[in-house]
């Protein structure tokens, strides 16, 4: 008897390729296949979508909840610590006299700011409460800021105990006071200003970033959502050929479905790059620019005050002054008396300056900003006419008196005008920054439940679609 050894069978890995090559060369595989690449290109579409969406909200986070709040509250230490100074500067000038609004008044603003200096001291360490650098910079402010009070303290103290006539005070007490007013300008004011210049740098890096990533962000939308209608169209094609069907009512209400979610959805993402501009262009850098404005007007009119007060420092002052009148509004000028005639005729024909003022002009583009840069310019011209009768005067023989009262009542009113119509400038950026954020923070609501169920969704339609035409084949 012969035995015949039976030939060897196939590996079953093999039958396994070949069985899903023949499946998905059948009219079934084909069908499941184009489904699944469906739901791939619904998933591609979904990530795209919630990558994008999140570049927003991480945007309208660090700009409008995080980073730019904290340049609103340290701008307004800035000023806050700068107007503590003024105020004590104003009322050791005035000595034994009430000038203008008076010693008692003068007091009672310097309470004030160290009040507002300590509230946004706070504030400002709150928002940066996740970040050690800024709560230590908050903090050496704090301390820097502790030993000026305490030597301002020990100068009002010692002038009430030694009165004098409107004027430079006793030797002891101007030593104290130079003592305080270098603290201030030289250690408390820059820390200050750091704090300002963390935040703005990273709320410009956080703008440029997210702004780009939106974008970028919505062309993916695009590209993915035409991917998949080009799979769910061509699968309802598919279907139609094969099945002599001309429409496919669960796959056409798919692909209309992805139709408006791909349209909501780089329409919202438009929406969240206009907001974020707004918020930052029309609002933030106006705020922070404005901000900065009024400090170092304030700044400088301290040092009107300090030109009177410590003769001895009287030049220094004013190259000081003239140093931060271009800062503010920049005319080419090399002393004040040119400062004063370029000034008038520049303002004059609103154009041809630059600093602060020169660029909010360059960007007029809110309801009611023209009107009130016109009022602030105005404001400026009037402290600066104020600032060259006053100069005008102390120079002049017996003159001194009349420009420290002069300096105490006009001058203190005009510029206290000015403060006011850089405020009533500032606010109205600060609404346009609070409208644009406010914007997109309800643009974004719902989007973390609504994406993930749209995408379920489509992925339930496309596969409700395929089953009534592969159950065919059962």
């Amino acid at each position: 008897m012969t035995i015949t050894a039976a030939p060897p069978s196939r590996p079953p890995a093999r039958q396994g390729g070949v069985t899903r090559l023949v499946r998905i060369r059948s009219l079934p595989g084909r069908i499941r296949a184009i489904a699944f690449l469906a739901v791939l290109a619904v998933a591609a579409m979904f990530t795209v979508s919630w990558f994008a969406v999140g570049d927003a909200r991480d945007g309208l986070r660090v700009i409008g909840h995080d980073a730019g709040p904290q340049v609103v509250a340290t701008g307004d230490l800035y000023f806050a610590l700068s107007d503590m100074d003024a105020q004590l500067a104003a009322v050791i000038l005035m000595g034994r006299e009430n000038l203008g609004a008076g010693r008692a008044k003068a007091l009672q603003v310097y309470d004030q700011r160290r009040s507002e200096a300590h509230r946004a001291l706070l504030q400002g360490s709150n928002l940066a409460r996740d970040d050690p650098a800024e709560q230590q910079t908050a903090r050496s402010v704090l301390d820097a800021l502790g030993r000026y009070e305490q030597l301002a303290g020990q100068a009002l103290q010692l002038d009430q105990r030694q009165p004098h006539a409107a004027g430079p005070p006793s030797a002891e007490v101007g030593a104290l006071y130079r003592q305080a007013t270098d603290l201030m300008k030289l250690d408390v004011l820059p820390k200050a200003y750091n704090l300002t210049l963390d935040n703005g740098t990273t709320v410009r890096r956080t703008y440029e970033s997210k702004h780009s990533a939106i974008l970028n962000g919505r062309v993916w939308v695009l590209l993915a959502g035409a991917l998949l209608l080009v799979v769910l169209i061509g699968l309802q094609g598919y279907l139609a050929v094969h099945f002599r069907r001309l429409v496919n009512p669960v796959l056409a209400l798919a692909t209309l479905a992805t139709l408006v979610l791909v349209a909501v959805t780089v329409g919202v993402l438009t929406s969240q790059a206009a907001q974020l501009k707004k918020a930052k262009e029309d609002g933030f850098d106006s705020v922070l620019s404005l901000s900065r404005a009024r400090a170092i007007s304030n700044n400088a009119n301290a040092d009107e005050t300090r030109y009177l007060l410590d003769p001895g420092l009287a030049d220094t002052y004013e190259q000081v002054y003239l140093d931060k009148s271009q800062e503010i509004l920049y005319v080419p000028a090399g002393n004040l008396s040119t400062y004063y005639k370029q000034l008038d005729q520049r303002v004059a024909a609103r154009s041809g300056f630059m600093g602060f003022l020169g660029a909010e002009a360059q960007h007029v583009t809110l309801p009611g900003q023209g009107a009130a840069l016109d009022k602030t310019l105005q404001g400026y011209e009037g402290v600066q006419h104020d600032d060259s009768r006053m100069r005008s005067l102390a120079t002049s023989p017996g003159g001194r008196h009349a420009a420290i009262a002069l300096r105490m009542d006009t001058a203190s009113k005009d510029f206290s005008a000015y403060d006011q119509s850089l405020v009533s400038l500032t606010a109205i950026h600060q609404k346009a920054f609070a409208d644009a954020i406010g914007k997109g923070d309800d643009g974004l609501s719902g989007w973390n439940v609504g994406l993930p169920v749209a995408a379920v969704v489509l992925v339930l339609l496309i596969l409700v679609g395929v089953r009534p035409r592969l159950s065919e084949f059962r």
